[in-house]
Formats: C-alpha cells, sequence, structure tokens
C-alpha cells in the first residue's frame, strides 16, 4: 500500500512537470504572437534609423521558436517515458540528444542575431542582455543535456549488461 502511494505521489509530480512545460509553451507562444510585433513596432518608432532590421529580427526570433517548441515536446516525451518507467532507455536517451540539438540551434541564432546587430551598429542594450541570456540559458540547457545523455546511456548500458547476465 505504501509503494501505491509513492506511485501516486510521483505520478503527480510528473503531471505537475507536464503542466509547467505547458504553461511555458502557452505563454511564449503568446508573447510570439502578440508581444513580439508590438514591441518591434515600438523599437521600430524609438529608433527609425533601424526599421530596415524588424523583419529580419522578427522572423530570426521565429525560427528560434521553432527548436524551442521541439524540444518542449521533447521534455514532454520524456516525462512520459519517465512516468511509463522507462527513465533509461534508448527513447530517452534520443530525447535528451534532439533536446540538447535544440538548444545548441537557439544558441547559434542568438550569436547570429547579437552579431548581425552589431554589424549593423544597431547593438541595443536591452537587446542584446536579452539576446545573451537567452544565448547563456540555452548553453547551460545544452551542457545539462549532455551531462544527462551520458550519464542515461551509462545506465543503459550497464542495464544492458545486467540483462545479458541473467
Amino acid at each position: 500500500m505504501n509503494q501505491e502511494l509513492m506511485d501516486i505521489v510521483d505520478r503527480g509530480k510528473i503531471l505537475m512537470l507536464k503542466i509547467a512545460v505547458c504553461i511555458v509553451g502557452i505563454t511564449v507562444l503568446v508573447l510570439c504572437i502578440y508581444w513580439l510585433p508590438w514591441q518591434a513596432n515600438v523599437f521600430a518608432d524609438m529608433y527609425p534609423e533601424f526599421i530596415h532590421l524588424k523583419y529580419p529580427l522578427l522572423i530570426g526570433i521565429y525560427m528560434t521558436a521553432i527548436p524551442f517548441f521541439f524540444a518542449l515536446f521533447q521534455v514532454l516525451k520524456l516525462l512520459g517515458y519517465i512516468d511509463k518507467n522507462k527513465a533509461f532507455s534508448e527513447l530517452s536517451i534520443t530525447s535528451i540528444k534532439y533536446i540538447k540539438f535544440c538548444a545548441i540551434t537557439i544558441s547559434a541564432w542568438y550569436v547570429a542575431g547579437i552579431v548581425t546587430l552589431i554589424s549593423q551598429n544597431a547593438g541595443n542594450p536591452g537587446i542584446l542582455l536579452i539576446g545573451l541570456v537567452i544565448f547563456f540559458a540555452s548553453i547551460v540547457i545544452a551542457v545539462f543535456a549532455t551531462v544527462l545523455q551520458k550519464l542515461c546511456k551509462n545506465a543503459v548500458d550497464i542495464k544492458s549488461e545486467n540483462d545479458l547476465m541473467i
């Protein structure tokens, strides 16, 4: 009976994580649809000499949203594997690998965007700071995913060796 209670608690924690991931996804989607175009217009009005960068920057940011949402989908899949007691499986390793590649892709896009802004002398400190925060957060996620991928791979290898010995 105690184990059943622990399973229910664990499922509740995973459900909370899934809900949190969905809330993050919905928030970013709403920001991309409503806030980002509005903010682009505000900056275009404040700095009319850089109006030619408005749409390239919007497109660049929207292009980073694609790997972001793909990574969120992979996180949901990973949580599903954990919920089904398949945390240490090749499926989990694959999801972690995709999350790592998405984080690297986002980092690369933001570096390209920051370099573009600086080369155009449009390096507004606020925008550059936001870009750097996103860049470093993506790098941290990529490094964490790399470590987690290696740990899961080692666990899967040990599990496979133990299954062969039995």
